[in-house]
């Protein structure tokens, strides 16, 4: 038992001391907003779903731009119709061709075409729609990823709290600690004359112990917090953060904030609704016929890359698809079922963010009167510890009653400053929730 003993006492010093060898860096709330809009891979994620709608948004300018080819086709032939064919092409047909033996059994002919072509869109009613679907999405994706930026911010200011916290956390039973073996020492020498019995000696040693493990959870805790911004900001090393700006109470009006319809979530999902509603009137105008222009300019001959003979077409074709099945009556029902799905989804994201809102409001009342009793009974506990140190060491007072003055005082300490903490993300939440 004695060797477990030991064996556990080492393995925490080292751990102690591998932790306090890890490098630490101070870092203000201003420098890893920086970093995180620089560096963290939520919000590339985001620019690069962005930019693929951009790309879906620049391929529907086929509706106006017009789709030109080129190509040369080098071919030989013994086939009557098309070795007359190459020939009249190529300008060199004589009278000795349209002799019936040569018609019926023809030499190998070589046929080189360069050709160029181009089609243009005239009136696509169905291609139109689709362009205002992809542009409203591509304006979706942008509002997106701002909104990602501010949830990112917002999650920043979380965070740094998080870690002012734990290393308040730190501090004060530090300082819990360092009372703690104060008194053991009290207790030890109150033992020596007589003053004390083992027992109380013994309640003050499992006090020590006690505030030991709370130090150890809060030194992890303090790890934990250092390491989510590293992650935020993308940062590999995993160096141990300390706070450069304090713990303190913010302040900000709340009273008339409400959520506006342009914040930029909530504008996204509009878009997107507006998108599924192009959509579905592009699905309708597939019904229509489309008119398009084309022409071709032809180069031929006998040898490659040549062009002694040519010629040119061009015209306007008017073309409609009567009957494709149920094919396009089912695709314009399900877009339909698509629109009016994000029309509801969109009132239900509303009315979730209103009462979110609601219920951050009642949060941060919840906290400011939270805030005010934690402050007056951290007044009390702090005095309270005070006078009964005090009457320790004159030798009246319990041991016990001492031990608990100084785990209320801790105790207290602690919840202030946990509710500084539910203060501030409380109101952090209402400018998240309100922002426009």
């Amino acid at each position: 038992m004695k060797r477990v003993t030991i064996l556990i006492l080492f393995l925490a010093l080292f751990y102690n001391l591998e932790v306090q060898g890890q490098e630490q860096v101070a870092i203000t709330k201003s420098e890893v907003l920086t970093r995180v809009s620089e560096h963290n891979t939520s919000i590339k994620i985001s620019e690069e779903d962005f930019k693929q709608a951009k790309a879906d948004f620049k391929q529907t300018n086929a509706v106006f731009l017009p789709n030109i080819t080129a190509s040369h086709t080098a071919m030989a032939t013994t086939n009557p119709l098309m070795a007359f064919g190459s020939k009249l092409n190529q300008e060199i047909l004589t009278q000795n061709d349209f002799s019936p033996a040569l018609l019926n059994d023809p030499s190998q002919i070589e046929n080189y075409a360069t050709k160029f072509e181009i089609q243009q869109p005239l009136i696509n009613m169905d291609g139109m729609y689709q362009r205002k679907a992809a542009k409203s999405k591509m304006e979706a994706m942008s509002l997106k990823t701002e909104r990602t930026q501010d949830y990112l911010a917002f999650e920043v200011e979380k965070a740094y709290m998080q870690l002012q916290l734990a290393y308040k956390a730190v501090a004060v039973l530090e300082t819990a600690l360092e009372a703690a073996n104060a008194n053991k020492e009290l207790a030890d020498n109150s033992l020596k004359q007589g003053y004390l019995q083992r027992a109380d000696v013994l309640n003050v040693e499992v006090r020590v112990t006690e505030v030991q493990n709370q130090l150890q959870s809060a030194n992890s805790n303090v790890e934990n917090a250092s390491n989510y911004l590293s992650f935020l900001m993308s940062d590999d090393t995993y160096v141990i953060y300390t706070p450069a700006d304090e713990l303190k109470l913010a302040a900000v009006e709340i009273e008339d904030q409400i959520i506006s319809e342009n914040r930029s979530d909530i504008k996204a999902m509009q878009l997107s609704t507006e998108a599924y509603e192009a959509m579905n009137k592009a699905d309708k105008m597939a019904f229509l016929p489309r008119l398009n222009a084309f022409g071709s300019y032809e180069l031929y001959d006998d040898q490659i890359f040549q062009a002694d003979a040519n010629g040119y077409v061009f015209g306007a074709q008017l073309s409609w698809d009567i009957f494709q099945g149920s094919k396009r009556f089912g695709k314009a029902q399900k877009s339909k079922s698509e629109y009016e799905k994000s029309k509801l989804e969109y009132k239900q994201y509303v009315s979730q963010s209103n009462l979110e809102l609601n219920k951050a409001k009642r949060a941060f009342i919840d906290a400011e009167n939270k805030l005010k009793l934690n402050r007056l009974a951290l007044a009390q506990s702090e005095e309270s510890l005070r006078i009964r140190t005090n009457r320790f060491k004159e030798g009246l007072e319990k041991t016990s009653d001492l031990l608990i003055a100084e785990t209320q005082y801790a105790q207290k300490q602690l919840e202030y400053y946990q509710t500084i903490f539910e203060y501030n993300y409380a109101q952090a939440y209402l400018q998240f929730l309100t922002k426009e």
